[in-house]
């Protein structure tokens, strides 16, 4: 009886496998597929998935739209949303069951490697502290597999009472579909590529045909184009204004045809756009700020042939770097967001050298805010007292 149990129980979970394997119906964008060709020719390699989200057998139930898996209607919302706030189409998710992952692990997979991991406890829900809420809460420990932070997995019965004590509560889909939009958003620039630029210029030629044909290819290449866009999404800047980007980018080819010099005079013309996405519904922007003899230094031992190397001495060099982090951490203890504002001239060598390991960090300069824009420097970093007399 045992064996018909566990024979019966392995065909119930293949025909949930079977009902996700089938394209939903489009409601717009491309539909998330999770099937392989039926055939393939011995003479080809399929390429990579750009996306994919592979779960255990114990969570293919939030996928399975037959017993009321939600999973696959939010990663559309999502893809949508992204959509308006990135600038472009983000590829379909391929969804996948994957017996080597535990039974409730899920994982999500850029270009065929594995990105990000992580394991729900089920019937539980993940009451996440984002900082200020109260300890004593009674459940098993963990941990918000999306931004790290301490988290405890209740009982639906203890959701109201984590709520009141000041936690955030969520359940197993918006834990996953939270994770694959901070995804979204930190690799869009790795998304982005030669066909998917083609498709906007296209789209764009349509409606502003001058701003395209003057530009591609007779003053840059496709390629150039594909390169400032994607240094544009690598520090989350939505790409939505190409008009904007492309008519900023035509006006100074003939000053500098260099991506990063132009993505740099493009974003100042997307003030407005880079001001209301990092100010607060008062106006302001919360910002870690450089003294201005630190700002001078940094400006004038920036080596003119560029790069991310400073003419400074290793040891005030790793005094500084080592200084922002700790202002930027200090500043994410308080529940604000790593802002850095510095001059234009240091801004993307500052944001290379820093970057490393901090979430969501902005490194903006004066000029790339709105003038309407109010600025307050929650911290400021300074250069050692004995570099100051040099």
């Amino acid at each position: 009886m045992a064996g018909l149990a566990y024979m019966l129980w392995q065909r119930k979970q293949a025909a949930a496998v079977a009902a996700i394997s089938q394209p939903p119906k489009s409601t717009g964008g491309q539909a998330e597929k999770s099937e392989m060709p039926a055939t393939e020719s011995m003479d080809t390699v399929a390429p990579p998935d750009l996306l994919e989200l592979h779960v255990g057998y114990g969570l293919v139930s939030l996928v399975d739209q037959a017993q009321g898996g939600e999973l696959l209607e939010r990663i559309r919302a999502i893809r949508k949303q992204t959509a308006l706030d990135m600038g472009f189409v983000v590829p379909s998710v391929h969804i996948r069951d994957n017996l080597q992952l535990k039974p409730h692990e899920y994982s999500i997979l850029l270009k065929g490697i594995e990105v990000a991991k992580g394991e729900l406890v089920p019937r539980h829900l993940l009451a996440i502290n984002p900082g200020n809420a109260k300890k004593g809460l009674e459940g098993k420990p963990g941990q918000d597999p999306c931004f790290g932070l301490p988290a405890v997995w209740i009982a639906p019965t203890e959701k109201e009472r984590a709520q009141m004590d000041g936690y955030t509560v969520v359940d197993g889909p918006a834990i996953i579909a939270t994770h694959l939009t901070e995804l979204l958003k930190s690799s869009g620039h790795e998304l982005l590529g030669r066909q998917e630029v083609q498709n906007l210029l296209d789209n764009l030629a349509k409606t502003y045909p001058k701003v395209v044909d003057e530009l591609i290819p007779t003053q840059l290449s496709l390629g150039v184009v594909v390169r400032i866009l994607r240094n544009l999404l690598r520090e989350r800047v939505s790409i939505r204004d190409l008009r904007t980007i492309l008519e900023t980018v035509g006006d100074y080819t003939t000053v500098s045809k260099d991506p990063d010099t132009l993505t740099e005079y493009a974003r100042q013309n997307l003030s407005r756009t880079i001001s209301r996405q990092y100010a607060n519904s008062d106006g302001f922007v919360h910002v870690v700020s450089l003294d201005p003899m630190l700002d001078r230094r940094l400006t004038e031992a920036i080596k003119p042939s560029g790069g991310d190397q400073v003419g400074l001495s290793p040891s005030l060099f790793n005094h500084v770097i080592a200084a922002v982090r700790q202002a930027i951490e200090r500043v994410v203890g308080q529940g604000y967001q790593p802002i850095v504002l510095c001059s234009q001239s240091i801004r993307s060598q500052l944001y290379r050298l820093v970057s490393p390991g901090v979430h969501s960090l902005a490194v903006l300069s004066p000029t790339e805010l709105d003038p309407k824009t109010k600025i307050q420097a929650i911290e400021v970093v300074r250069l050692p007292h004995e570099a100051e007399t040099v």
